[in-house]
């Protein structure tokens, strides 16, 4: 019994971090306004180690729509110019030898629609590791009732995993709305 509540527990755990990836995810998509996530997790050449960007320079948003770039040291211009342009976010930067501007543009319908296609992908792809999560734990009860476990209880146990999957689908749905909610507002 106490190794089925173990389970779902750890169930529980990946759900989560599905949830979680879900949330990191959708914090890259563009939509139109400024924000520091759009390069946080890039990384530069620094001195022959790839490094996060946020640790060779001062990552900020000066308005709605700029963000402003100040490395440490000037020699990292470059470097941070071409990570930039070969990320394929859609953003060219413009460098004036001290900092470098980001001008995010707004966003076309097309790209809002296209937006909301990879947004729903990965709502998609949170919910394929929710259902992995529950096809482990159903696994691990059904193996735990052969092993001696009360049908009754392996049941029960199994309607409590379905009942914390439909929680969390659900809260993949309400994400996913939200972030469509926010991309598709001009």
């Amino acid at each position: 019994m106490e190794d089925v509540s173990s389970i779902l527990n750890e169930a529980k755990a990946h759900m989560s971090k599905a949830l979680e990836h879900l949330d990191h995810e959708l914090v890259k998509l563009r939509t139109g306004k400024a924000s520091t996530n759009l390069i946080s997790d890039m990384m530069v050449e620094y001195y022959g180690t790839p490094t996060p960007m946020t640790q060779i320079a001062n990552v900020q948003v000066s308005d709605a729509r700029t963000i402003i770039i100040q490395p440490w040291e000037r020699n990292m211009l470059g470097p941070i110019e071409r990570v930039i342009i070969n990320s394929n976010i859609g953003i060219t930067p413009a460098n004036d030898g001290e900092i470098i501007r980001l001008s995010v543009p707004p966003l076309t319908e097309e790209r809002r629609k296209e937006l909301v296609k990879k947004a729903k992908a990965a709502g998609e792809e949170s919910k394929v590791g929710v259902r992995n999560a529950r096809h482990k734990a159903l696994e691990h009860i059904k193996k735990a009732v052969k092993d001696g476990l009360a049908e009754d209880i392996g049941k029960r146990k199994e309607t409590e995993l379905q009942d914390l999957v439909n929680k969390f689908v659900e809260q993949v749905d309400k994400v996913i709305a939200t972030k469509e909610k926010e991309i598709m507002t001009v």
